[in-house]
């Protein structure tokens, strides 16, 4: 029985030391911090955009705290702006450019 219990933790351990995560489809020649320097989503599906606008978020700002979102649109492109507190305590929002899966059925 130890054998087996200890066969499955090393198939475990293997298992997700091999995971790989998924690559960000997001792109930017900027920061988020205004629509000029949106962060651009290059998904073209809803649900894996959001995704990545979360994602991207995670990674750039660890721990930091969901605020609220909003969409809005700027010189006729859809952007989601989302608004976060930071862990530090400051507030930022940051703009996704979301024009190639926001309305694609």
């Amino acid at each position: 029985m130890k054998r087996i219990i200890l066969l499955l933790m090393a198939l475990m351990l293997f298992f997700f030391a091999c995971e790989t995560r998924k690559q960000l489809a997001a792109t930017s020649s900027g920061d988020g911090s205004t629509f000029d320097k949106a962060i651009i989503i290059n998904e073209t599906q809803e649900r894996p955009g959001i995704d990545d606008e979360y994602a991207w978020i995670r990674q750039h700002y660890p721990n930091a705290q969901n605020n609220s979102q909003a969409l809005v649109y700027h010189n006729q492109k859809p952007y989601d702006i989302l608004h976060i507190i930071t862990a530090d305590g400051k507030a930022m929002a940051i703009y996704f450019d979301i024009s190639k899966f926001y309305g694609k059925w």
